[in-house]
């Protein structure tokens, strides 16, 4: 199973139909902790309905989640979580396999849904994500440009737009320092060709395609907000919405933002392509997102946890839904809000190398590349300092000898 495989099943599957209730009335207290894009609001409002659950939809769920599961009894029972974020729960032991629970409430989860550890599985997926180039149609074409594939053509595109004085920023970027910031570096080193780890678990990022990284996102910079460093999704999309940008290479997760008349000023006009493509592959890392369920909660409360998050993926919910997300379940029909997903995936692009020496390399570029950015360190000197602080974190994790 690759996560290409199955962006292209989900984009397959079929409209389902009945109503949006409930099916039944949860009497468990149950409470839930997940990123807070529109595809989790869909979910847990469609939870909700069924009673006693309490939804925290928190940006910062990745940084929260670990000690949060970690708890005995666990503070929350049942997560929201992606690739990389399912690692540092899975390595701790915090969440438990689904496959008696898939068994009992779970007969219209596909097998690409499964995400399966050591035969087993542990996390259910219900959709995909990419970040991928998201433009203002109609500036391009007021302007006579064509639509950008690659970076150097987004900068030249940049320049027209900047000089048509047509928005605030030719283009915005989720450059937040931390972990935003590192998946920017993470989608223009693997459009690049690059492996971060090699044998032994040693860093290997500062060569040629750790510094061709590095400056196309300088280059991007010019044209952005001079806050990048702050300037997160729901800013990026927020940046959109208000007219301010023209151009980004924004999570799929946030296309149907752009449609939503009650906060955008661009309803139809914001088009979405495939994600700039680097010297090896698309700059962009393939995502999946589901839902787990906590090891330290008791059965009954896991039972009850599992049935209610199956009430939120009914396939009636994602067809009333169908723009929120690139979903893998029944229900969806692929359109014009993921077309920038589903070009980005067949044209290459890699998923994202979650491990655990990934979560450190993650962490150290997220807190590195400003240093570069602000012309603090030159591009080897700030990779230089990056893998360093990696190995003095992989040596502490017992990941490097």
């Amino acid at each position: 199973m690759t996560l290409k495989h199955l962006l292209l099943a989900g984009a397959a599957s079929l409209l389902g139909t009945g109503a949006l209730a409930c099916s039944y009335e949860n009497t468990v207290p149950l409470k839930s902790l997940s990123a807070g894009f529109e595809a989790w609001k869909v979910v847990t409002d469609a939870m909700a309905d069924c009673g006693n659950f309490e939804a925290s939809l928190d940006q910062e769920f990745k940084e929260k989640q670990p000690e949060a599961f970690a708890a005995n009894p666990s503070l929350y029972h049942i997560g929201g979580v992606a690739n990389a974020t399912l690692i540092p729960l899975l390595n701790a032991g915090t969440i438990r396999p689904l496959d008696d629970l898939i068994a009992k409430y779970g007969q219209g989860i596909k097998p690409n849904q499964m995400i399966k550890i050591d035969g087993k599985t542990y996390a259910v997926a219900m959709m995909v994500n990419a970040q991928h180039l998201m433009y203002r149609e109609d500036i391009l074409a007021d302007l006579g440009i064509a639509e950008p594939t690659t970076y150097a053509e987004m900068m030249a595109a940049a320049e027209k737009i900047k000089a048509a004085g047509v928005v605030d920023y030719p283009i915005g970027g989720t450059f937040k320092t931390g972990w935003n910031l590192a998946e920017e570096f993470v989608n223009n080193f693997l459009g690049e060709g690059g492996e971060f780890i090699a044998e032994g678990n040693m860093p290997n990022i500062n060569n040629a395609q750790g510094v061709a990284a590095l400056e196309v996102m300088k280059a991007l910079t010019a044209y952005m907000d001079p806050e990048y460093l702050v300037s997160d999704s729901t800013y990026v999309q927020q940046q959109f919405q208000q007219g301010k940008i023209a151009m980004a290479n924004l999570w799929a997760s946030r296309a149907g933002a752009m449609n939503d008349a009650a906060e955008s000023q661009v309803v139809g006009k914001v088009k979405m392509s495939a994600a700039p493509m680097g010297s090896a592959a698309p700059a962009s890392s393939l995502w999946w997102d589901g839902i787990v369920i906590a090891a330290n909660i008791t059965d009954e409360e896991a039972d009850a946890a599992f049935k209610l998050a199956m009430e939120g993926l009914k396939p009636e919910v994602i067809a009333a839904n169908n723009d929120a997300a690139v979903w893998l379940v029944d229900g969806f029909t692929a359109g014009p809000l993921a077309a920038g997903a589903a070009a980005t995936a067949a044209a290459g692009a890699r998923p994202y190398p979650a491990s655990g020496p990934m979560g450190i390399m993650h962490t150290v570029l997220g807190n590195g590349i400003a240093d570069y950015l602000n012309g603090a360190k030159d591009a080897t000197t700030a990779l230089a300092d990056i893998e360093a602080a990696y190995l003095t974190a992989a040596k502490e994790a017992g990941l490097v000898k």
